[in-house]
């Protein structure tokens, strides 16, 4: 019998070993996928950096914005203020001229507010059986003529009685009949608007530094 070798190999291991450490990708491959990768980390970054500059730019829009709405805000409060206060003015000053005119229109036409008022009342007391007439003495003369005519235009049939007061200012006059009687005092009807004015005034939010008494 004979001895059968221990070892018989046909195949050469080494060669094998050889073949799997082998490079898998050539040196050219190698630098595409570096260059790649940093092509990625390139817009990666990129990306990155226009997020957080439209973050950045998206905060600052909003807070000009806001800046803006305070602003527009404020001016909104101010020109409320503003028209506030004109309005003010310009009551006290239409206040001011009226009161300024007054005067020189009635030494002008010192019968044409009573003439109107008369007329007035002389067409609504046709049946009265008297009415008193009281003017400012030295218009007594005119305004009896003329209140003559304004009655006997109106139909009054009653008997008119015109009489001159000292103590009564020229453009105003007392209208008396038997129940009744209306009076016309400029300087009552200026207090009472000046009273007015000035509780239209304060009753505004205080923006106003002026006073009726500085008018």
């Amino acid at each position: 019998m004979t001895a059968r070798p221990k070892f018989l190999f046909d195949i050469d291991f080494g060669s094998d070993r050889a073949k799997e450490v082998e490079p898998k990708i050539t040196v050219a491959a190698h630098e595409a996928a570096v260059a790649d990768a940093a092509a990625r980390g390139y817009r990666q970054g990129l990306n990155a950096a226009e997020a957080q500059a439209n973050t950045e730019s998206e905060r600052r829009s909003a807070a000009a914005f806001e800046r803006i709405a305070t602003a527009i805000e404020g001016l909104t409060k101010t020109l409320a203020a503003l028209e506030r206060k004109l309005e003010a003015e310009a009551i006290e000053v239409a206040f001011a001229v009226a009161r300024k005119l007054a005067p020189e229109l009635i030494a002008r036409e010192p019968f044409a507010e009573i003439a109107a008022l008369a007329a007035g009342c002389l067409g609504e007391l046709r049946s009265a059986p008297h009415v008193v007439v009281r003017v400012n003495d030295r218009l007594h003369a005119n305004a009896r003529a003329e209140l003559e005519r304004i009655a006997s235009a109106r139909g009054f049939e009653g008997r008119l009685v015109v009489l001159g007061e000292t103590d009564i200012a020229p453009g105003d006059c007392r209208i008396e009949w038997a129940d009744g009687g209306i009076v016309r005092d400029r300087a009552q009807s200026e207090a009472a608007v000046a009273e007015a004015v000035a509780r239209y005034i304060t009753a505004r939010p205080a923006t106003h530094g002026g006073s009726m008494g500085e008018v």
